[in-house]
């Protein structure tokens, strides 16, 4: 009885240690990946999307967009106007709707 009583508490030990051990070596791998060095590849992607961040927000909408780029906008919004009656395409429209009117049939 005492044999089988100490075999379930190391199988119980047992699993919490593993689970124990699984959430560490999760944690750490996670910390290992962020204390090494990148790949160079990845470091190149970084550099980029930085670098476009900064353009960004320094022109304050798309990056290197020339006069071409904003004739072309124009000329897409007077035609979406043109062909959805006006109105402000940068708002979003009012929907409303009505409430049915529902009878009841005499039977």
């Amino acid at each position: 009885m005492a044999l089988h009583r100490v075999f379930q508490l190391s199988s119980v030990l047992r699993s919490a240690v593993s689970l124990t051990l699984r959430r560490n070596i999760g944690l750490s791998a996670v910390l290992f990946n962020r204390a090494k060095e990148l790949d160079p590849i990845q470091k190149l992607f970084l550099d980029k999307i930085r670098d476009y961040k900064t353009k960004s927000k320094s022109s304050g909408g798309i990056v290197e967009a020339g006069a071409d780029y904003q004739k072309n906008v124009t000329d897409e919004v007077t035609k979406l106007q043109r062909l959805y009656g006006g109105g402000d395409l940068a708002k979003f429209p009012d929907i409303h709707f009505t409430e049915p009117k529902l009878e009841e049939a005499a039977k």
